[in-house]
């Protein structure tokens, strides 16, 4: 039987944590979402029901993940810090349907780490019906690396819930020729449909954090996916492309291709797809990259 979930307002979390003697870590990146109304936000807008299997990074107390647990097939929850695990165990000491993963949700920058894909398969194996989602409070020292990482999967999450830095939000959803508008805008883009589902105010968590906060929702797009025929080259390519971002595209495209591509081959390409050599990758709508990076691979694999 499920445990009724515990209010995770600010008073609660004070009192439990001086309870237990331990307090938040920044070095964790530990910020508790205390606006009760935001939280069932965060809940609602991942649509979570029998058939799901969620990933949630950051457990914390284990409030969301009680009520994430209500709702799902299963839940496979991931805490690094020893403290923030003794109360969440003890708050999901009732809940039959939780994995909790003592690691870090990441062996390294671009891997996740195998104990929380091995419990994922499980649970996803043998279950035709079952889907894999992605719901939490991210600590945002993780957000980006571990959002990025999913979508190298090949079975990423269908729909990834998080709450994350604004300034990453505005990232994801960035238009080309904009400030924010880079290697991550390109990656997620070329998957996924992203949507800031509420803007969340510093003061909606504990500690609070120097930062505005949004609720995101990722959707997968299975076309799109279809549409990258080698996703591991198109991601390095991307990166590639912006290590230098106020180089010109074709100064950037042969920094990028490190000796694969002449100076010639990299204008013939260029005048081919009808890309401007003064241009800057900046300026390359998502269809242009993925156009561009096949055509990369195409010459420099002939």
């Amino acid at each position: 039987m499920l445990p009724s979930a515990n209010h995770q307002t600010l008073s609660y979390l004070q009192r439990r944590f001086a309870e237990a003697g331990v307090r938040p870590k920044s070095r964790h990146g530990q910020n508790f979402l205390i606006d009760l109304n935001l939280l069932r936000v965060l809940v609602e807008t991942a649509r979570i029901d029998r058939n799901d299997v969620v990933l949630e990074v950051g457990c914390g107390t284990g409030s969301l993940t009680v009520q994430l647990a209500r709702q799902a097939a299963w839940v496979v929850t991931v805490e690094i810090d020893p403290d923030m695990r003794r109360l969440a165990e003890e708050q999901l000491s009732g809940c039959e349907n939780v994995t909790l993963i003592p690691y870090d949700a990441l062996k390294n920058k671009n891997t996740i780490n195998p104990r929380v894909l091995a419990a994922l398969a499980e649970q996803l194996a043998g279950f035709p019906s079952r889907r894999f989602k992605l719901a939490a409070n991210l600590p945002y020292n993780i957000a980006t690396p571990l959002i990025t990482t999913l979508l190298d999967l090949e079975r990423p999450p269908v729909s990834m819930t998080v709450t994350i830095q604004k300034e990453l939000a505005d990232r994801m959803l960035a238009r080309p020729g904009t400030k924010d508008y880079g290697a991550l805008s390109v990656w997620v883009q070329s998957q996924c449909d992203v949507e800031i589902a509420r803007i969340l105010p510093p003061q909606a968590f504990w500690p609070r954090p120097q930062v505005t906060s949004a609720i995101v929702q990722i959707t997968l797009r299975d076309d799109l996916r279809a549409a990258i025929p080698d996703r591991p080259f198109f991601h390095t390519f991307v990166r590639s492309m912006f290590f230098h971002r106020r180089k010109l595209l074709r100064s950037e495209l042969l920094s990028a291709t490190k000796g694969q591509l002449d100076k010639a081959r990299v204008d013939a390409l260029l005048e081919q797809l009808e890309l401007s050599p003064t241009s800057r990758a900046e300026e390359l709508s998502v269809p242009q990259f993925l156009e561009l990076a096949n055509a990369v691979q195409d010459v420099a694999g002939g």
